[in-house]
């Protein structure tokens, strides 16, 4: 048995008060005989036996009641073997993930996952409270008939949602509801690799459910990359395809079908193309249709046109001219006017890539010029290293010197590219991208290294070309950082949302959109599903269960027994009725005792 309210227990010192009274009242201060007092004296000896059991009894009852009454306001719980269930405050987890989409022998994973839910919800009562969550973490409460109609409602999502935060979410639902019992129902198609290896214990028990039939096999698209970014004209799709056997595929960019083949298991697709279509354009990726049409369609974004056009200033040092070069060479960039390659100190006109000066003394020049450019950032202390750099493809990047930037207002949107000892490194705005070190070996190994190459395409390509900007690759709803330029996000029926802030909020559907720079597309939201949701292999719910740690956890295979388990016919039930019932039918003997004791002493 468990209270709910202990403290209450503290009433039952009362008890003491008609236990006291008793006593107090067998206590004779001084006697005083009268003569026609014997007669009396002489009846109540003969009556005293039973008088005496008498004050007993009421004694008794009276402790009895203030008692019972304490131990109702504490409100006991316990545990009966009865049918039925005990007040429960329980939360169904219903993955509806994109593998649930899987059709099954007709009918979709998730319509049996469905069921399997009504079934447990169906069995609540008017005392419980019920909610429903789903894989992407939106939470539906009240009664059992709107958690029931949003059962209903659910649709496979486009990506993975997360499960493990749907179970801790409802986990912390059914813990705040201060009801006597508590669970979480977790029912999932099993994909083994949407569940984390090891789940940290939650604050309530957790029954899982997942089927014990073979997933089907499936085939997917699970990867698709232009090379390069930008094309001029020409370029090279590369594409990864998940497969137990040959199949069939289809490459196209907009409306017109760059190649057809038929791809070999574990093998991928390259198609070289050089489309007549200019600007941003969208593609996809395609296989037939099988048992999980998700992820047979990937899509893609590239820019189509001439090679973004740049030049290294002197002051930029031989290595960057060295790099132009190379990239001019292999066609990527045009040799001429438009992206500057230079140190701060020397920076004229945007679009620019914009080193810290060799030489410390010219600093202050450099902060003039960034001052005049109206790029707000400064240049302070110069630290040493070596530190690593990290982000924007830099990674393990050794830095020995840079300078510490300094943001000047807030005014100006900008990105923070890379860091190098929680510091930033490289920034970027429209039109411009300030690195805080020079170009030179003595500050950074970044000219040296394979990765300088690439990271400067991109840069050029992607940032600073007039129609550049970046391809964001993105899960259906994810929160993604905003690029400082980008206006607006252009949907694949053409209407645009004007974006502000900070972050953007990936939409849910799988495709491209464009990022707008006023009324030009400048770059690309890619949504798609992370590959592994393409992966069907199953675990039972038991492997799942051993997941959590604790023994909070247990796994049903069988839908027809899932809410057998679900409401425990062994949760507890609250004793407070029983309890005033018990002390008003000892205050009505005590009545009953009181006033035959009057009526034998009249």
């Amino acid at each position: 048995m468990s209270l709910l309210a202990p403290l209450a227990l503290l009433l039952g010192l009362a008890a003491a008060v008609p236990l006291w009274l008793h006593l107090r009242h067998r206590k004779v201060e001084m006697r005083v005989e009268f003569p026609g007092v014997r007669y009396l004296l002489r009846a109540e000896q003969e009556h005293a036996r039973e008088l005496k059991v008498r004050n007993v009894l009421l004694m008794l009852l009276r402790v009895a009641i203030v008692l019972l009454v304490a131990l109702a306001a504490a409100s006991p719980m316990a545990r009966f073997g009865v049918v039925g269930h005990g007040p429960t405050a329980l939360a169904v987890v219903l993955d509806n993930s994109m593998s649930t989409g899987a059709v099954v022998n007709g009918r979709s994973v998730l319509a049996d996952l469905q069921d399997a839910a009504h079934a447990v919800v169906n069995r609540a009562r008017g005392t419980d409270r019920v909610w429903l969550v789903t894989a992407d973490g939106v939470v539906t409460g009240g009664a059992s008939s709107a958690t029931a109609a949003a059962i209903d409602r659910a649709t496979p999502l486009a990506g993975a949602g997360d499960l493990a935060a749907a179970v801790r979410r409802a986990a912390a639902l059914v813990s705040g509801a201060s009801l006597p019992s508590s669970r979480v129902v977790v029912v999932t198609d099993g994909q083994a690799n949407a569940w984390p290896v090891r789940l940290a214990a939650v604050a309530a028990p957790v029954l899982i459910y997942a089927p014990t039939a073979p997933p089907p096999a499936n085939r997917a698209v699970t990867r698709v990359v232009p090379d390069p970014p930008h094309w001029a004209p020409r370029g090279v799709l590369r594409a990864s395809v998940l497969s137990r056997e040959p199949v069939s595929w289809r490459a196209a960019l907009g409306d017109v079908t760059l190649a057809r083949g038929l791809v070999a298991a574990g093998a991928s697709i390259e198609v070289g193309a050089a489309p007549a279509a200019h600007g941003w354009v969208a593609g996809t990726v395609e296989l037939p249709p099988d048992e999980l049409r998700a992820d047979d369609v990937r899509p893609f974004a590239v820019h189509v046109g001439l090679a973004p056009a740049a030049h290294a200033d002197a002051s930029a040092g031989a290595f960057a001219r060295t790099a132009l070069a190379a990239l001019v060479a292999d066609g990527r960039v045009r040799e001429g006017g438009g992206v500057a390659i230079t140190s701060a100190e020397a920076l004229g006109a945007f679009p620019a890539l914009v080193a810290a000066p060799v030489d410390p003394a010219r600093v202050a020049l450099a902060n003039r010029a960034l001052e005049r450019a109206r790029i707000p950032w400064r240049f302070g202390e110069r630290h040493s290293g070596p530190v690593q750099a990290r982000g924007d493809g830099l990674d393990g990047t050794t830095v020995q010197r840079f300078y510490a930037l300094q943001r000047q207002g807030d005014e100006a949107p900008a990105d923070t590219l890379v860091r190098a000892a929680g510091e930033p490194l490289v920034v970027a705005g429209d039109g411009w991208v300030l690195m805080a070190v020079a170009l030179d070996p003595a500050d950074t190994d970044l000219p040296l290294r394979a990765s300088f190459l690439p990271w400067l395409d991109r840069t050029i390509a992607r940032r600073l070309a007039t129609d550049a900007g970046p391809v964001i690759d993105a899960a259906p709803s994810a929160t993604l950082a905003r690029p400082s330029w980008a206006t607006g996000l252009e949907e694949p029926d053409g209407t645009v949302q004007p974006l502000s802030g900070r972050t953007i909020r990936a939409p849910d559907k799988s495709g491209v959109y464009f990022l707008r720079r006023g009324t030009e597309r400048s770059g690309a939201v890619v949504v798609a599903s992370d590959s592994s949701e393409s992966v069907l292999d199953r675990a039972s719910s038991a492997a799942i269960a051993r997941r959590f740690a604790g023994r909070g956890a247990a796994g049903v295979d069988d839908p027809r027994v899932l809410a057998d388990r679900a409401w425990s016919d062994r949760s507890p039930r609250p004793l407070i009725a029983g309890l005033l019932i018990g002390a008003l039918l000892l205050l009505a003997a005590e009545t009953w005792v009181s006033r035959r004791d009057l009526a034998g002493e009249a």
